[in-house]
Order: structure tokens, then sequence, then C-alpha cells
């Protein structure tokens, strides 16, 4: 797994970056940061669920961010609290399962587990296209929906809302995905049925028995790779690689867990 990222900070600040695989991995790994050419040092933050969050703090100039990891094996289950079963069915940000439940009802009522889960993602996936460029940052899973177009984020939203609507806990994670083209940062849907975190991918993609979980929250608000909280910076080159020894055979209707 890598990552590349060159930043222009135009005014003094602060930023969070969420490129490191989450705590838990077994990884070799090597994250440098340089600023204007000079080594730099980020804080790191470590959230709920493993997320790890380097915060950088610069005056103006070139930011430039490079990650690489190999791992190994597979983390341990996601840890599982009543806590997050309910943080996981409310409304979010980007998720507005509220207004998005007669259609989910309509859609979805009846089914549960297994079943439910595969219903779901087909559906998603059969009534958006992917179209990169084609959502703005601040789209939710409603207009994801109407505009029947998005990319990886606005398919998990969608998937997210609906299965909320449904009573059934969801998540957003932000993974690295081998066999995902174009290749970029990805992210899916976690649903917690029959007592664990399963994923869900309703772009199917990338296998999904491959995927390396970066972070993990309620929508993009709590995952995104990049932001820029005082100041001002923009990102002019990005670019993420992930490759696995052997892509695995993904189906649907299969229960699988993000380790």
């Amino acid at each position: 797994m890598s990552a590349h990222l060159a930043i222009n900070v135009t005014e003094s600040a602060q930023l969070a970056l969420i490129v490191a695989v989450a705590q838990g991995n077994q990884a070799t790994e090597l994250l440098t940061v340089l600023h204007n050419g000079v080594p730099y040092t980020p804080r790191e933050i470590l959230t709920e669920h493993g997320t790890r969050i380097h915060v950088v703090e610069v005056d103006p100039g070139t930011l430039t961010v490079d990650y690489t990891a190999t791992v190994t094996g597979q983390a341990e289950p996601a840890e599982v609290t009543e806590r997050d079963l309910f943080t996981y069915l409310r409304p979010s940000r980007y998720c507005e399962s509220d207004t998005l439940g007669p259609t989910a009802t309509s859609e979805f009522w009846g089914l549960t587990g297994k079943d439910l889960l595969a219903a779901v993602s087909s559906w998603v996936g059969g009534k958006l296209m992917y179209v990169p460029g084609s959502s703005l940052p601040t789209d939710g899973a409603t207009s994801t929906l109407l505009a029947r177009r998005g990319v990886c984020r606005d398919y998990a939203h969608l998937v997210v809302a609906m299965l909320r609507a449904l009573n059934v806990p969801a998540r957003l994670a932000a993974v690295y995905a081998p066999g995902l083209f174009p290749m970029d940062f990805h992210a899916v849907a976690e649903a917690y049925v029959d007592g664990a975190w399963h994923t869900v991918d309703a772009t199917t993609l990338a296998p999904r028995q491959s995927l390396v979980r970066i972070a993990t929250g309620r929508d993009a608000a709590d995952t995104a790779f990049m932001s820029v909280y005082r100041g001002r910076a923009n990102l002019d080159e990005f670019t993420v690689t992930a490759v696995v020894d052997t892509l695995p055979f993904d189906d649907v209707r299969e229960f699988v867990e993000l380790r």
C-alpha cells in the first residue's frame, strides 16, 4: 500500500491526514513528511476503531507526504460496543437515514441478515452510475439518489443511510483496495448483522476480502484522507497504490468482514 500527496500551503495551516493503515493491522510502514524539503514529524492522534490521524501544522510552502506499508495476515475482528450500535443507527451529516426511511421501507421491508445486505448492495449498485468527479464534497445520500451517480463514498453513504433507516447499525470505512480501477482511496459500508460487522461495497470495484482498513466513522466527515482546519492548502498531486499477491473472488451474497 502507498500514498503520495503534494500539498501547496498558501497560508499557515493545520492539516489532519488519514493515510496510514488502522491500528491493529500487522504492517511494516514508513511515513515521510517534508515541509519545503525539510523533514517534519507530525503528531499522531489515535481515535476509536484504530483510526490514526496525523496532524501537521506548518507555515506556507510545499508539503509532501509519502506513506508505504506492507500488511501481512489479518487484523482482529472489529470491536463491537453498545455505544457503537446506537451511534451508527443515527442519521449523520452525509447519511440522512431519516429522510430516506420511506424509500428503504418500501424497497427492503421484511428482509434480514445476509439477504438484506445483498439486496441493498445490488439495489444501490443498480440505481447509481459510477462517474468520477460527478459529486460535490457536500453531497449526501439523498442528493446521490436524486442524481443517480457518484463515486465510492456516495455509494457507501447511500448504503449506510438505507440500512440505518431499517434499524441496522451501519458505518463507513476508508480502505486501501487492491484491484480497484482507477486506483484511489476507497470507501465501503459496514453493517452490523448476525453479531458482527460485515462489509458492503455496492460499487463491486474491488474484492472485499483484500481490503485494508484505514479509518472508520459515521460517514466521510470522519474518514477524509485530508482535512484543512486552519489556513489554506491545496492538494496538487495525489497517487495511491494497493496490490495483493492474488485477488480473491468476491460474491456479494456472502458475508465478508473487513479485517
